[in-house]
């Protein structure tokens, strides 16, 4: 039976999930954003479905990152690599 990969140690805040319900709201791509915080697409759904962090606001539009794709671990890799 295959085993599990290490947990990767990245934890989503109170302030994140502000984040990542304005992200929603403006209309981002749940791949989107579990790229930009690094976790699964999962606790994305959980955050928005109120089953993480019930209660939490939205962040302001301002307060938000840009909107993605964000470049990946590999094609940030290899831009640094070509120069």
């Amino acid at each position: 039976m295959a085993t599990r990969a290490e947990p990767s140690g990245l934890k989503l805040t109170a302030s994140d999930a502000a984040l990542i319900r304005g992200m929603i709201e403006r209309g981002d791509r749940h791949h989107d954003i579990a790229a930009f915080f690094g976790v699964n697409q999962g606790r994305i759904a959980e955050i928005k479905d109120g089953t993480r962090f019930p209660g939490i606001s939205a962040a302001d539009d301002d307060e938000l990152p840009p909107q993605g794709p964000y470049l990946t671990p590999k094609a940030a890799w290899m831009e640094n690599r070509l120069l």
